[in-house]
């Protein structure tokens, strides 16, 4: 018994030991001694408080409903659609349909905002609530209005699934209903 204890009490020491054999500098092997700079990106992006981390997790987000919102008053609809992930396992749920695929979600755009007779008007969203899921995925819910030319302004709520990748936050799921 007082073998088995020895054992375990020896085990962090053997394992700092092999691992800093393994590296050859006993710091690397702690993670001390590393500065900023020799970090990996994604070790330099958890360092900060939460808070400053949240902030910047949703000032990401946010950057991309900014800029679908000025694509969108400007008519520029595919520049809109950079803020979707470019895949063909997108997914946007409107109005009991279901449109998988980044083309065929723009193809749906054309049609309803760009067709002969029909017009985009002017975007805003409004009430936006970023639920960060992690530093990966968020949940964006919220409400959207279109002001056209006639005065009319159709409205609705949205519910969004942003996934951070390579080419930073993109939506992967779009789930918008219409109250027009």
């Amino acid at each position: 018994m007082r073998l088995n204890l020895i054992a375990l009490l020896l085990l962090p020491l053997f394992l700092l030991t092999f691992l800093s054999a393994q590296t050859g500098n006993p710091a690397k092997a702690s993670g001390a001694g590393q500065d900023r700079q020799h970090q990996p990106l994604a070790d330099q992006q958890q360092e900060g408080t939460p808070e400053e981390m949240r902030a910047d997790l949703e000032e990401g987000i946010k950057h991309v409903l900014l800029s679908q919102v000025e694509a969108w008053n400007h008519g520029k609809l595919e520049a809109f659609m950079v803020g979707y992930w470019h895949s063909s396992d997108l997914t946007f749920f409107s109005g009991g349909t279901v449109t998988k695929g980044w083309e065929p979600t723009l193809q749906r755009y054309r049609q309803r905002y760009q067709a002969d007779g029909k017009e985009m008007g002017k975007l805003e969203f409004q009430d936006l609530n970023i639920d960060l899921l992690s530093r990966r995925s968020a949940v964006v819910t919220g409400k959207w209005q279109l002001t056209m030319a006639d005065g009319k302004q159709p409205h609705g709520l949205f519910t969004l699934v942003f996934k951070r990748m390579a080419a930073g936050w993109k939506i992967v799921h779009d789930h918008t209903s219409s109250a027009e």
